[in-house]
């Protein structure tokens, strides 16, 4: 079983299983159509197709940031139509090495399913490694998905002043406030460290060895235990790419602010910090 990384040659050996779910999350913010055109133009043989606002995001009830969490019962049947059941198992990817992908990861783990990885350098390692692509759309069997929410891993705004450490993954110019393309504030929630989620990448765009990640996550931890750590980014996204890294690093799952500085930074009482400035 695969929990958190595969790379693209063990995924090639599985192409024909039937009991492996792999699913495109290709998706650019700047153009939200990009990666369905993507996809026609060629996946991974057999995968399905996963939109970030369409199908990993919903109307908000747990948050109010730009990627809402779905709620525990249309994950369930988004689950179910990708043919996803308790004897699957799961594969992400995105164009590169999990910046969306790893939202469909932590969903799938957040409602119990632990067999799901993300493609280790996604569909730009596979690329590069020759694997063979498809231009077939692929139509999944429907499965019963049952699963519960661990409620725990959430975080909603107004926990947020209580967490024991806050960690925002967004770039450092972002995270100081030199800079803001998205949301109607810059800077970052006071009180949280930075921790880039691009830093999880070595130069070859595939994670590093889980002994290089634990030993930079036990020093951003300290003292906090890894399941009180609360990662936010800029919608609850690329945040669960530290998520991930975490838990392939042998370390545990950290919990995920879902609204992210999307949500915090539209509500005016809430505070800003610039710079460095915890």
């Amino acid at each position: 079983m695969y929990t958190t990384l595969i790379p693209p040659e063990e995924l090639q050996r599985h192409l024909v299983d039937p009991d492996w779910v792999i699913v495109d999350c290709r998706f650019e913010l700047a153009d939200t159509g990009v990666g369905r055109r993507q996809y026609a133009a060629g996946h991974i043989p057999g995968a399905l197709y996963a939109h970030l606002d369409e199908d990993l995001s919903g109307p908000p009830v747990t948050d109010n940031g730009r990627h809402p969490l779905p709620t525990p019962a249309a994950m369930t049947a988004l689950f179910g139509r990708l043919g996803i059941d308790d004897r699957k198992q799961v594969v992400v990817y995105d164009a590169g090495n999990g910046a969306y992908a790893a939202r469909l990861w932590w969903m799938l783990h957040y409602m119990g399913h632990g067999a799901t990885a993300v493609l280790d350098g996604g569909w730009a390692a596979w690329q590069a490694a020759g694997l063979p692509a498809s231009q077939e759309v692929a139509v999944g069997r429907t499965a019963v998905f049952t699963g519960a929410p661990r409620s725990d891993w959430l975080v909603q705004m107004a926990d947020v002043p209580g967490v024991s450490l806050l960690v925002d993954s967004r770039g450092p110019a972002r995270y100081r406030g030199e800079i803001e393309p998205i949301d109607k504030k810059a800077g970052h929630i006071p009180g949280a460290v930075n921790y880039f989620y691009e830093q999880n990448w070595g130069a070859n765009g595939r994670y590093l060895p889980a002994d290089q990640l634990r030993a930079r996550f036990q020093a951003l931890l300290g003292e906090t235990s890894p399941d009180e750590a609360v990662f936010y980014c800029g919608s609850g996204v690329s945040a669960c790419v530290n998520i991930l890294a975490m838990a392939h690093s042998g370390l545990g799952y950290g919990r995920l602010y879902v609204g992210s500085w999307s949500e915090w930074s539209r509500r005016e009482e809430n505070p800003v910090a610039i710079g460095d400035n915890r």
